[in-house]
């Protein structure tokens, strides 16, 4: 055995050394308990869902075997009617869905004001028709926003065509006291093609693959500015004294815009902002249908006079309306995770020439479902699972921007002159996304906006790390037709707000029934152009979507958060890539 003299110092250094071992353990441990913890879609996602089956059955009874949705819908389309952002008639919508979420047991129902929208407008009556040199009844309705023509008026009508500032030169003094047809006549083409479709498997093979190439020649901004040129036609045929204008109906998908159906909504008229007092329609505004602005155009240029009688009968209920969303929630339970929240929704709002019923009262119904269901089933979800009916889409997702602003975060924008042309949220980025600290607490929204058609999938919107996840969740759906995943963004409605600050928002894939061919922003867009076995499927769906993400231990995985701020770099021209080129200051 060693000596006991060289036993003890060895035995006090080796103590000592266990001491400082334990002591910077300690303050590691101390140092990791100050910072605070990962958020939990930031950890690695398990690879096997725990899927609740006998769930996923219980929504399926309820939904398909106890449904409410059609009485949802027929007191939204039927009793209250076309939600005009800023209408009396939106207010009474965001009132009584209030009201309905707290009937069937949610928590927190109220409305959160997103701020000042503009005018409150409504359509009263609207009639047009020609007297000579013969007479026939139009099927017109007034542009959203138009003035009315304080009773009905009788006028020679005048074709103009007015492409740039320099065709003003062509009708001045030529319009006082006529009723002008603005617009080009386009083709009438025979409807060869079925109005009602559904997604085939060739189509939503197509949707599933990925496009290559992503170039989008579509400027919203660019329309915006396309716009606000026929603000200052309007303003210039007012200056000349006419007495009202009547624009042509634009077409739909597969010849839908003919046969007496009109698309009436900011198109109709002159300029995007009109429901801004200072950007206002400067006279009344209806428009009709294609075939009877062809007669009147093809008349005038034969050169054969025409009268028009019409009466733009419209009302404006203020010029400071403020926009509402509304709200309500099941509470979550687990005491670790009832902080963080699942959304579900659609869009409230409407267009006026009929009463909004696939766009988008059936996502709004869709939603209240959704909620009706979990509540009827007496969920107690581990996460708190809110729904939110948004307004001001129509105009520019104000509604679902708005609430993201307050709540999670946004996008700086531009407040350059040119910029103030087109809608807030459609601006230039001028800064880094800013967060607020309800950013890490939402798992995921989910959307359904695109009409009437049952749900065959779901955009990913490029989040990659979500896709086996909802591959498991569609495993036990497939037999509804649940079958597609696409990695492709999809865009023009609410989910949008959610994924510009870098959070989990999905738009589910739907069939496409005659929702782009005959109902989009139509004044067929009423409650016989819903399905009620694709709105039951699609509430079963959402629900179980919600519910999955309500209970699952993890909250959904994210992408990287976007930058938007970058993107004019990122496109910027590579400099100095070409050999022996002269470098250019």
């Amino acid at each position: 055995m060693r000596p006991l003299k060289t036993f003890a110092p060895t035995a006090i250094l080796l103590a000592g050394f266990a001491f400082s071992l334990f002591a910077a353990d300690k303050d590691k441990k101390e140092s990791a308990s100050k910072e605070p913890p990962r958020p939990s879609y930031e950890m690695p996602q398990p690879e096997k869902e725990s899927l609740d089956l006998a769930m996923y059955q219980s929504i399926r009874e309820e939904a398909l075997a106890h449904s409410h949705i059609m009485e949802y819908a027929s007191g939204l389309m039927d009793g209250i009617g076309p939600r005009l952002t800023g209408s009396p008639n939106l207010k009474r919508a965001n009132e009584w869905t209030r009201d309905q979420f707290t009937a069937m047991g949610c928590a927190n129902a109220h409305l959160e004001d997103w701020g000042e929208f503009g005018m409150g407008w409504q359509q009263l009556n609207t009639w047009v028709r020609m007297t000579s040199p013969d007479t026939a009844v139009f099927i017109a309705q007034a542009a959203p926003w138009s003035p009315a023509t304080k009773g009905p008026v009788t006028a020679p009508a005048a074709w103009v065509e007015i492409k740039t500032e320099a065709d003003f030169d062509k009708y001045k003094g030529k319009l006082a006291g006529k009723i002008v047809f603005f617009g080009d006549m386009r083709e009438v083409k025979p409807v060869d093609k079925p109005l009602f479709t559904r997604n085939e498997d060739a189509d939503l093979k197509r949707t599933q693959e990925y496009p290559t190439s992503l170039a989008n020649n579509f400027s919203f901004g660019a329309f915006l500015k396309t716009l606000a040129f026929r603000e200052k036609v309007g303003h210039f045929l007012a200056d000349e004294k006419a007495v009202a204008v009547i624009t042509p109906s634009r077409d739909g998908r597969n010849g839908g815009g003919s046969g007496g159906t009109i698309f009436d909504d900011t198109g109709a008229g002159f300029g995007w902002l009109i429901y801004q007092r200072e950007h206002a329609n400067a006279l009344p505004v209806a428009v009709t249908a294609i075939e009877n602005y062809g007669r009147v155009y093809r008349l005038l240029k034969a050169g054969v006079p025409v009268s028009i009688e019409l009466n733009i009968d419209t009302k404006f209920t203020g010029d400071h309306e403020h926009g509402f969303d509304t709200i309500a929630e099941i509470p979550g339970t687990d005491p670790k995770l009832k902080d963080e929240v699942v959304m579900v929704g659609g869009h409230l709002d409407s267009w006026a020439s009929a009463t909004g019923a696939t766009d988008n009262g059936a996502g709004s119904v869709v939603a209240m479902e959704v909620m009706r269901i979990l509540n009827s089933l007496q969920v107690k979800p581990r996460r708190t699972i809110r729904v939110g009916l948004w307004t001001g889409e129509e105009e520019g997702e104000f509604g679902s921007y708005g609430y993201v602003k307050q709540h999670f975060g946004f996008v700086p924008r531009s407040n350059a002159p040119d910029q103030l042309l087109i809608t807030e949220f459609d601006r230039d980025p001028s800064g880094p996304i800013q967060l607020k600290p309800e950013h890490q607490k939402l798992s995921a929204y989910f959307n359904v906006d695109n009409g009437s058609g049952k749900i065959r999938g779901v955009y990913l919107q490029g989040n990659a790390a979500i896709a086996s996840i909802f591959q498991q969740w569609i495993e036990p759906l497939k037999d509804l037709g649940v079958t597609t995943l696409t990695m492709r963004d999809t865009g023009g409605t609410d989910h949008e707000a959610f994924d510009a600050i870098g959070l989990p928002g999905f738009q589910f894939i739907q069939d496409p029934l005659d929702y782009g061919s005959r109902t989009h922003h139509s004044n067929m867009d009423t409650y016989e152009r819903l399905q009620a076995e694709d709105l039951a499927q699609a509430a079963l769906v959402e629900a179980t979507f919600v519910y999955n993400a309500a209970m699952r231990d993890q909250m959904l995985p994210r992408k990287p958060l976007p930058h938007p701020e970058l993107e004019p770099k990122r496109t910027q021209p590579l400099k100095n890539v070409m050999p022996g080129a002269e470098t250019k200051d």
